[in-house]
């Protein structure tokens, strides 16, 4: 009795332990995808100066012409570039996101980001030809957008594609939501209409349209390196907030059987009190 008591309680504390372990997980996700909303509305605001920038560049008489060029159809190839889970405990979230583009991946050059999904592609027989940790914190988002788009443009100049996809998790109603974007060529009819004067510039049109679409795409790199970064720690408390909740129905039944435990050591030891005693008296 008294062994089983002892691996009952060594039982709960393992358990609370865990308990703690998980809870601060949890607290540290819940940071981090707090953190990554924040940086998400500050990419918000340099992406859409950006944008209006290229739109005055291209001033009002140039601006409809791009627009249908950069919208006609591509020939060459097409590239992806997928943001996954680069730790683990986060449920099946970069399942999900290998299930969304699975009909694509014979056909495209794969640009995968984040460890724990390179792992999942990996044991799925899938390979991509450049691979990226995912930043462990939002503020190195952007060196991380930078080294991404060193890697795309490389692969532009050796003809590997002319188009390229992101697709990213997002959050929402609980649940991650893969999205699925052009990011090559820059979409032009998303930026807002351009001023009726073309601004004063110092570059030739072309080469400041061209820097400018540079950063263009970094901002939009960093928004969904952001939303996934955000939508991964989200799945992780989700899947933390699961452990806690089964931690916590496995505590209960062990204290149960801790006091049950108890309760049969102590009738074991007044009956045998009590035999010892009458013992006594038949004895005398």
């Amino acid at each position: 009795m008294t062994e089983r008591l002892a691996d009952v309680s060594a039982r709960i504390d393992g358990i609370r332990q865990l308990g703690a372990v998980v809870n601060a997980m949890k607290g540290i996700a819940a940071a981090r995808a707090n953190s990554a909303r924040a940086e998400i509305r500050a990419v918000d605001s340099y992406a859409a100066t950006i944008a209006a920038a290229i739109s005055d560049a291209l001033g009002p008489e140039n601006a409809t012409s791009q627009v249908e060029d950069a919208t006609g159809q591509v020939d060459g190839g097409t590239g992806l570039l997928v943001f996954c889970a680069e730790q683990g405990f986060a449920g099946a979230f970069s399942e999900r996101i290998l299930d969304a583009i699975e009909v694509d991946l014979s056909t495209n050059s794969l640009f995968l980001i984040g460890t724990r999904g390179q792992s999942i592609a990996a044991a799925l027989g899938i390979h991509p030809v450049w691979f990226a940790p995912m930043s462990a914190h939002a503020p190195g988002i952007p060196k991380l957008a930078d080294t991404i788009a060193r890697a795309i443009y490389r692969a532009l100049g050796e003809g590997r594609f002319e188009r390229m996809d992101m697709i990213h998790a997002g959050w929402q109603s609980g649940q991650p939501r893969v999205v699925r974007q052009v990011l090559l060529p820059v979409d032009l009819s998303d930026l807002p209409p351009p001023g009726a004067t073309r601004p004063l510039t110092q570059l030739a049109p072309n080469a400041l349209i061209e820097s400018l679409s540079r950063d263009y795409l970094h901002a939009l790199v960093c928004k969904s390196a952001l939303h996934a970064f955000a939508a991964e720690n989200e799945a992780r408390m989700e899947a933390m907030s699961a452990a806690g909740s089964q931690i916590t129905r496995e505590l209960g039944e062990f204290e149960a059987t801790l006091r049950r435990v108890r309760q049969e050591a102590i009738t074991a030891e007044i009956i045998e009190l009590g035999t010892g005693a009458a013992t006594a008296r038949d004895a005398s």
